[in-house]
Parts: structure tokens; sequence; C-alpha cells
């Protein structure tokens, strides 16, 4: 695969990769936030919106965050305070959020505005071949590849990520040894829903500049799919943003000759992420799993424990 391909791969997954791995720090704390199609469609809108209005790509990104940190608050109370279903709380809040972005972004549809800017990186950038693909991006794309680095440190080698994990695997064992559950599933459904938030921000400020109804419509179902094909593993997830936008790129060479493709496209994720599951759940997958040691817990997937449950904290 030619440089600049891969390179084009990169930055085309940028945005799935913010989104994914924001619903991976969440559904790892034990919340589900199934609102995320609405929640990226309405902050993409106000991503753009900001930035065409004050001229700040920083203040759409920064705006995008905090709406999506919004909707996440309204799960997290609904859920974790009130103790209500979180799929149905998410469903209506999918729906709420993408009716609002139809509302609110009319005077906005198709109209120009500022994007994220280039910005090679001085040295590395002229390094044959590496340098196009990794260093000849803009900050949105290095901020998701980065993302990736921190979100796997994190979970595997710090206390606060294994705490992390302690509440949505097991809620009544970590209380046990004195850790606040609702604190923490508080803060990372936050985090988690500022990160999709910022996917969203990337898809109208940088890969589908503008604005328009439905502008990224299922691409927040994609990254929900994506966080079960990862199986709720930071690179496998990264794997699968990378993966979806190989497929997008490759649907848009090959459309002169396939023009049908681009149609099938939007549905690939889901046979490929039924079809990982089916294949992590079986025996001798596990079993290779076993044997391998080391990379038993790149190879094996399974949902938080606590995933969607919610825990009486007394």
């Amino acid at each position: 695969m030619d440089a600049v391909t891969l390179a084009s791969i990169i930055a085309a997954a940028a945005p799935l990769v913010y989104a994914s791995l924001g619903e991976t720090i969440t559904e790892k704390a034990g919340i589900v936030n199934l609102s995320l199609d609405g929640t990226m469609l309405l902050s993409a809108m106000v991503a753009f919106a900001v930035a065409q209005t004050t001229g700040s790509v920083v203040g759409g990104f920064v705006a995008a965050a905090v709406v999506s940190m919004a909707l996440a608050a309204i799960i997290a109370f609904a859920s974790i305070d009130l103790k209500l279903n979180q799929i149905a709380i998410g469903f209506v809040l999918f729906l709420l959020a993408g009716e609002l972005s139809t509302l609110l972004g009319q005077s906005f549809v198709r109209e120009p505005g500022p994007a994220v800017p280039p910005l090679d990186i001085p040295g590395l950038v002229d390094i044959p071949w590496l340098g196009t693909v990794l260093f000849s991006h803009n900050l949105s794309v290095y901020g998701s590849m980065l993302l990736i680095a921190v979100v796997y440190w994190f979970f595997y080698r710090t206390r606060p990520g294994l705490e992390l994990q302690a509440v949505g695997e097991r809620p009544d064992a970590a209380f046990a040894r004195g850790i606040d559950v609702h604190r923490l599933r508080w803060f990372y459904a936050l985090v988690g829903g500022a990160l999709v938030g910022v996917g969203g921000a990337a898809f109208s400020l940088d890969v589908k500049f503008g604005w328009s109804e439905g502008h990224i419509r299922n691409f927040g179902w994609i990254a929900l799919a994506i966080v079960i094909f990862g199986g709720w593993h930071p690179v496998r997830v990264a794997l699968g943003s990378y993966l979806f936008g190989a497929l997008q790129i490759l649907a848009l060479k090959l459309q002169p000759t396939f023009p049908s493709f681009t149609q099938v496209l939007g549905i690939l994720p889901f046979p490929l992420m039924i079809l990982t599951l089916v294949m992590i759940n079986r025996p001798a997958f596990r079993s290779l799993g076993d044997r391998l040691g080391l990379f038993r817990r790149f190879l094996t997937a399974e949902a938080p424990g606590g995933l969607g449950e919610p825990f009486e904290q007394n």
C-alpha cells in the first residue's frame, strides 16, 4: 500500500478513533451510552456552527465536547442516580439529539467555514514513506493517534486505570475495597462523552467539511459496533476504526467502477462485528488465547461484567 493511501486511511479514521475510544472508556466503567449517533450529529453541528460564527476551530472542538458531555451527564444521572434503564435513556437521547441537530443547524447547511489547518511536523515529515504516513496531518489526526497510546497506557499501566476497570467489571468488589463506584462512573461517563463530541467535531471540521442534515448519520452506530468488534480493548478498537477508514477510502477508489459499493459500505461493520463475536466465543479461539499467554488479553473479548447494570452504593 502506498504512503498516500495509508495516510488517507489514518486521517479518515480519526473521528471514529475518538468516538469509539470514548465509548470504550464509558463502557469500561459500566455505562452504556446508546446516544452516540445523535450525539455525534449534534456535536458535529455545534462544532461547525461555533467555528463558523467565531472563526475559532478550537472553540468548535470545545463546544462539541461540552455538548456531548451534557448528554453523557443526562445518561449518568439517569442510570447512576435514578437507576433507570441505560438503553432506554440512551435511545431517547439519540432521537432527541438527532432532531436538535437538524432543527438548530438549518442556517448552517452547506455554508463555508473554517477547518483544521494542516501541520507537518518539521524534520519528521521528510522521512521517506513514514513521514507521509504519520507526520503530514493536522492536530486532530495527531491527537487521535496519541489517544490510542494514552488510553492503552492508562487502562493497563496505571492504578486509576485498574480502578476504572474494577468499577465496570466487579463494582461490588471495587466498593468493598473503598472505591467510590458512583463517582468514578460519573467521571468516566463525562470523559467518554467529551471524546465522542471531539469525534463529531473532527468530522465537520476536518474529514467531512461543513454541515448538512444527517451529515454523519450512522457513524455513531458504527462506533458502537467497533467497540464490540474491538472487544473493549483500546488497540483493537483503534484497529477497527482504521479498518472502517480503509473501507471508506477503498469505496472512493472503486466508486467509478463499482458505484453501488458505497451503499454497502455502511453496513459492513455490523456483519464483521457479528463474525468477530462468533469467533471469540468459540472454544478453539479461547484456547488459542490461553496458549499465547501474553496476547490473551488482546485476543479475547468479553464485555465488562457490570456493563449496563445499576449498582446500589450504600
